[in-house]
């Protein structure tokens, strides 16, 4: 089960995480986001990362030539598209990992999905995950709201997609259920572990992880 802790912006909790041992971290590169991290500080939370936990920029709308300065100067190498980028955005962005992130609302179907992977797919584009959050009207993640479980295990399964890593109103008290009604490859999480909006809890996040790989080991 691959877990990411995602909105870090403090250099000691981003320590504290690193001593729990999830598998990534997400830095937002979105400046209306409360969850902002500027690159000068997101630098030093990648450099002090031992090499198994990924550090993965998540951004919204930027320009190609802003996610490469922005990864140059923090050495990022995973970048999370999570707002409205094409695949054709996409394939210009050369020698990045890449999470296409897709917000799904509970009355909308899966079809739009699928055209945009085969996009990427028709393009050489490999992802190497898709991150489902929760649709809602001009929010991009970190809303708590959940996405639709059901419908994501019944649909995902039968598809030869990338990785589905399921975000979207996790939390330490639902995220042992999430998996198991999903069966994701991996699970992303934000404000499920925050004390207040941009203030993570480190004991919130020990109890998410702990939950994640109890009930992923149990599989």
């Amino acid at each position: 089960m691959w877990i990411k802790i995602c909105g870090v912006r403090d250099l000691s909790v981003a320590e504290e995480i690193a001593n729990v041992g999830p598998d990534a971290i997400g830095l937002n590169f979105h400046p209306p986001s409360k969850r902002y991290v500027d690159p000068g500080l997101a630098k030093e939370i990648v450099a002090m990362l031992p090499d198994e936990i990924r550090p993965v920029g998540v951004f919204v709308n930027r320009t190609v030539s802003e996610i490469e300065s922005i990864c140059g100067q923090t050495g990022l190498k995973t970048v999370q598209l999570h707002g409205d980028e094409t695949p054709e955005f996409a394939a210009n962005l050369q020698g990045f990992d890449i999470i296409r992130a897709f917000r799904i609302g509970s009355g909308e179907s899966l079809r739009s999905v699928a055209q945009e992977l085969q996009a990427f797919a028709d393009l050489g584009v490999r992802l190497i995950g898709c991150l489902v959050d929760a649709h809602v009207d001009g929010e991009y993640g970190g809303t708590g709201k959940t996405a639709p479980w059901k419908r994501l295990a019944q649909e995902w399964k039968s598809t030869t997609w990338p990785p589905l890593f399921l975000a979207g109103g996790l939390n330490p008290n639902n995220v042992a259920v999430a998996i198991q009604t999903v069966r994701p490859a991996g699970v992303d999480v934000a404000s499920g572990v925050e004390s207040a909006p941009g203030i993570q809890d480190p004991q919130r996040i020990r109890k998410f992880v702990e939950s994640a790989r109890q009930v992923s080991s149990a599989r």
